[in-house]
């Protein structure tokens, strides 16, 4: 975790730099601010901030990993990593419900909104869910 929250808080540092910046020569060029821009890179700037803040607070409370020692050997990052999917079609469902929605705030047809929202609920259940086969038992049994 060291590596990615100072990629991120290197990026967010860039980022803030970037607005600062573009504020000034916009306002210098044009008389004013161009407040589209600079709200899109700070924006940019806390997201990146965000990630990087996380990272570095699981980074404290968590062993180092291979990948962020020096002195690890390849095979202590060898063994199962985790289960990934094979194939789903969850994916295509969110894109295309996502769509609908976005349709909708294009078009400003609340309606559609609506039912792209619940068809992006939808489908992101579909997909946490996807391989759940509900055959846990509880200590009662």
């Amino acid at each position: 975790m060291k590596t990615e929250w100072r990629i991120f808080l290197i990026i967010a540092g860039f980022l803030f730099a970037t607005t600062v910046l573009y504020g000034a020569w916009t306002a210098g060029d044009s008389g004013q601010i161009e407040w589209i821009g600079s709200t899109a890179l700070l924006l940019s700037f806390l997201l990146c901030s965000m990630l990087g803040g996380f990272f570095w607070f699981v980074s404290r409370r968590i062993d180092l990993r291979p990948e962020d020692r020096p002195d690890a050997e390849i095979a202590e990052g060898a063994g199962e990593i985790g289960f990934f999917s094979p194939g789903s079609y969850w994916p295509f469902g969110l894109a295309l419900a996502a769509s609908v929605a976005g349709l909708g705030l294009v078009f400003w047809q609340l309606w559609l909104v609506g039912l792209g929202l619940v068809a992006v609920v939808f489908a992101t259940c579909g997909l946490l869910f996807e391989y759940y086969t509900g055959t846990r038992r509880t200590a009662e049994h």
